[in-house]
């Protein structure tokens, strides 16, 4: 996989911007596979999501997430500053969608890593948005990287795996799957899919094409 600087949205076209919604069992690989996409990608942005979850070793605020209280949380849904928000095994989490609508406005692709409550809801609200399930080759692949993760107690690590069962089920209602059997093809898959859909005719700026393809006398010169 070939990193680039250049802006790769539609061979530099203007276009729309759009969300990208990644899921997948915790342990898939979601975040690896990601940091492997945007250093191709310049024009694709991360979306930082809130959480009432601890940080883990190394997480750092306004980076991974958005740590906050019960009490915050709570604020946030009062306010309507969410564009989601979900439970999984005891913690809240939430997208901002200031920052998502911001990015999308100025032409670039966001990228979230949400579960499924959470990609239904995006549907629900942006049916537009492209969601992509994420797998582990197999369930004894998953419980090995949880294990090997030693961020949770076998407790969490169980329900964990039991929650996966269930979101496996769901993956009837995404556009695309990748099966993560080797991050650098799984990178490579999520790559081409971001470019493919920066492809769709509906994403141009139709008054932008109009404008460069209007005529004029180079074009008037060689008809005939």
């Amino acid at each position: 996989m070939k990193g680039t600087q250049k802006d790769l949205r539609s061979g530099g076209l203007k276009t729309k911007g759009f969300l990208i919604v990644l899921s997948g069992p915790s342990g898939a690989g979601k975040n690896s596979v990601m940091n492997a996409v945007f250093p191709t990608i310049p024009n694709l942005k991360y979306s930082v999501s809130v959480t009432t979850r601890p940080p883990r070793a190394g997480e750092v605020h306004a980076v991974n997430y958005f740590f906050c209280t019960e009490e915050e949380f709570d604020q946030m849904l009062k306010d309507d500053l969410l564009l989601e928000s979900a439970t999984f095994v005891g913690y809240r989490y939430g997208t901002p969608k200031k920052y998502v609508h911001e990015q999308i406005e100025a032409g670039n692709a966001v990228i979230m890593d949400i579960d499924i409550q959470g990609a239904a809801q995006i549907k629900g609200k942006m049916p537009e948005a492209v969601l992509v399930f994420l797998l582990p080759p197999t369930p004894e692949e998953l419980s090995k990287r949880l294990r090997l993760r030693g961020s949770d107690s076998e407790e969490v690590i169980r329900r964990r795996l039991a929650k996966s069962r269930e979101e496996v089920k769901h993956i009837v209602d995404y556009d695309y799957f990748i099966i993560n059997d080797d991050l650098n093809k799984a990178a490579e898959q999520l790559r081409q899919i971001i470019l493919s859909e920066w492809c769709r005719v509906n994403r141009i700026d139709l008054d932008y094409l109009q404008q460069l393809w209007k005529g004029g006398s180079d074009l008037d010169a060689t008809e005939g």
